[in-house]
């Protein structure tokens, strides 16, 4: 099942404020001031309506100690991080909410209980600098893998601090890179300069960055010197609709490079090269991605059919060119490592010293594939695995071929599989815990036919015995946007907290996401999005055909775009639902590009300054769509203070609104998290079981 917010917009880059300039028909665009005073004192008197809603229902406390127990269990995985001949782990639990960055050996890591040496522990350092530290990563320097810039994020912002940290120490290092915090993105260039793109501040040109609030210049910054000394390697522009960032890329073989991907759409971006001499464009698909390299070969996933030297890569493939071609220019001619069928995509990619590692989607199923290049070509191996799980690559390295593997299921808990690359014989290392009683389970797969004839996939699931009458409490989620898959999951809390009580869960495969490959996602582009609707609506049409659930027991929930999704669907069909879960949504689709980072999401939702665009966004846009007197289910819409990428104000707005109409709804905003709500465990907690209340509420009864 899936996660508290089933999925997140694809970047978290910055986001300026939103503009200010009130439209005559929109009264609670002050409600766009962030931060606001006026803003901020209406957040606090709606949040003590709902906390006193959810948190004094009886149930909420049981909720909240069954969510907390199992996010902060100490029988968890801990997923690996190879560095540095090392296994690394991020870990929180209840003695360390904000969490604790640690390291063992591999030898240590394969044990039943590891013994862990912590390097960075933020809810000291926390305390002690006064501040509220997220951890949101780390770039590494290769290949000595010593040194590392970690992004602290203060309250859970995309916005991060950078500070360099020494592996071997484990300690920060004295008098080394230490950026303030921006929206920001680096590449280490050598052990004293990094590639670095920020909010440089005005210029001689101008802003620097986005109207999306992301980086569009890109400079070299050496050690010990001020940002005021670092040298500009390239400029983007203003205009573009996301940003430039930089990418390093090496190899087992010792080949090394630095790329820079300018953002002109959120879909549609320019690779360059940074050479000694200057900074050059090469000729690869608008539509593509770097995804590593091995023994030279540069890794190419394509969104668009590529034609270059003789060779056609199909859209949704994995295709390699020489390194050495890129860097003199010579024609590319494409080796097409794998290419999708209609009903496949690709997962995940990640290279090893000597072969490249691809898990794909198959009908929403898991696969995973070792491909390895010699003289006449890519040998490719499938690695034997479960069946009927999604399947993700854990972490592996460049420096060894040694890669783990996470296998779940919506009813097999994560488990973790060390793999030997040359040799790909998966065994099994770590198995997390069952958190919830799944005897009498099962999941079943069925399909929904669309407005269009279009059969749309979804699981469910329930109780072997379930009665087909319709009675049973569901809840079903979607994401449908940016190509992003939604494939099964262990979701132990959903599984604890909703299917333990006898309720069914659905995952609907709509078109919009990843789970098809790129013709999947563009089938719901811009004007045509109302299919993506329209699919949504079909699965639960299917499931009341079916008596699985009826529309007076089913609720549905969704976040970011998925947030979007639901606000559609409530104003579209609000007979088919009894509950509606609105998080850190987009639901203001005439103002979106002037809050936050909305203006990067033009490729995906169309814009207002294009006639035919801007009448489909006020067509389908939920905040400009709410009617006095119909009669609608009583949402429950929460966001963050934090969230500065979708931002909080579609969510104040969307509630101001319902509340003028005179119509009944619950609001909530917690002030730290930003768009995951995940500053703590206690925040997932808290917003886990207040959401499992409302559902109680509405579909169970008080």
């Amino acid at each position: 099942m899936m996660s508290l917010v089933s999925a997140a917009l694809l970047t978290g880059a910055g986001a300026p404020p939103s503009s200010t300039a009130a439209p005559a028909d929109d009264p609670f665009v002050w409600l766009e001031d962030w931060t606001g005073p006026r803003a901020m004192q209406w957040v606090e008197a709606e949040n003590k309506a709902t906390v006193d809603a959810f948190q004094k229902d009886p149930r909420y406390a049981g909720y909240y100690k069954e969510a907390l127990a199992i996010a902060s269990a100490k029988d968890r995985i801990a997923m690996p991080m190879l560095i540095h001949g090392r296994v690394y782990n991020f870990w929180r639990d209840a003695d360390h909410p904000q969490g604790i960055w640690r390291y063992t050996s591999p030898a240590d890591y394969a044990s039943d209980m590891p013994h862990w040496t912590t390097v960075l522990d933020l809810d000291a350092l926390s305390k002690a600098e006064g501040k509220k530290w997220v951890w949101k990563g780390a770039t590494i320097l290769d290949p000595e893998e010593r040194l590392a810039l970690l992004n602290l994020s203060d309250g859970g912002e995309d916005a991060v601090t950078l500070r360099e940290f020494d592996l071997q120490t484990g300690q920060f290092v004295k008098g080394g890179f230490d950026i303030p915090t921006s929206k920001q993105n680096v590449g280490w260039l050598n052990k004293d300069s990094i590639l670095i793109a920020r909010d440089w501040g005005a210029d001689q040109h101008g802003g620097t960055m986005t109207k999306s609030g992301y980086p569009f210049v890109v400079k070299t910054l050496r050690r010990g010197e001020p940002l005021s000394a670092a040298i500009e390697v390239y400029r983007g522009a203003a205009s573009d609709q996301v940003g430039t960032y930089p990418m390093i890329l090496s190899d087992g073989s010792g080949n090394r490079a630095a790329f820079l991907y300018r953002g002109v759409t959120f879909f549609g971006n320019e690779t360059y090269l940074v050479t000694d001499k200057g900074v050059k464009k090469l000729p690869l698909p608008t539509k593509s991605q770097l995804q590593g390299m091995v023994a030279g070969q540069v890794l190419i996933q394509t969104s668009e059919i590529w034609t270059s030297g003789g060779v056609t890569v199909p859209s949704g493939s994995l295709a390699a060119v020489p390194l050495a071609a890129l860097q003199s220019g010579a024609e590319l001619k494409p080796q097409i490592l794998f290419a999708p069928n209609a009903r496949q995509s690709i997962d995940g990619v990640a290279a090893t010293k000597n072969h490249v590692i691809l898990s794909i989607n198959d009908n929403v199923r898991g696969r995973v594939q070792v491909l390895t290049p010699q003289a006449t070509g890519w040998m490719s191996r499938l690695v034997a695995l479960p069946d009927n799980a999604t399947i993700s690559i854990a972490s592996a390295s460049d420096k060894g071929d040694q890669a783990y593997l996470a296998v779940a299921g919506f009813l097999a808990p994560t488990t973790l599989w060390a793999m030997d690359a040359a040799d790909p014989k998966p065994v099994q290392v770590k198995a997390m815990p069952a958190r919830f009683d799944a005897a009498g389970l099962v999941v079943d797969q069925f399909e929904a036919t669309s407005t269009d004839g279009t059969k749309i996939p979804y699981f469910i699931v329930h109780r072997k015995d379930m009665k087909p009458d319709g009675s049973t409490p569901t809840i079903m989620t979607a994401y449908g946007g940016f190509e992003v898959p939604m494939t099964p999951s262990y979701a132990a809390i959903t599984g604890k907290l909703w299917l333990e009580r006898g309720n069914s869960f659905v995952l609907a495969n709509i078109r919009g996401g990843g789970e098809f490959g790129p013709a999947w996602h563009e089938a719901g582009l811009k004007t045509k999005r109302q299919i993506i609707y329209d699919d949504f609506a079909a699965v639960a049409q299917d499931i009341f055909a079916r008596k699985l659930s009826s529309p007076q027991k089913f609720g549905i929930y969704g976040g970011s775009n998925g947030g979007l999704l639901m606000g559609v669907e409530f104003n579209q069909h609000p007979d088919l639902w009894n509950g509606v879960v609105i998080q850190v949504p987009l639901l203001d689709m005439i103002r979106y590009e002037q809050i936050a980072a909305g203006a990067s999401w033009v490729d995906e939702y169309g814009s207002v300054s294009v006639p035919a665009e801007k009448a489909f966004l006020e067509k389908i846009s939920p905040y400009a769509n709410i009617r006095k007197g119909v009669k609608y289910p009583t949402p429950y819409i929460w966001t963050t203070t934090k969230d500065d990428r979708v931002g909080p104000q579609h969510a104040r707005k969307f509630a101001a609104r319902l509340k003028d109409y005179g119509l009944p709804y619950h609001f909530y905003e917690d002030t730290a998290g930003g768009h995951s709500g995940d500053a703590d465990i206690e925040q997932g907690a808290r917003l886990q079981a207040m959401q499992m209340v409302y559902f109680s509420q509405r579909l169970e009864g008080q």
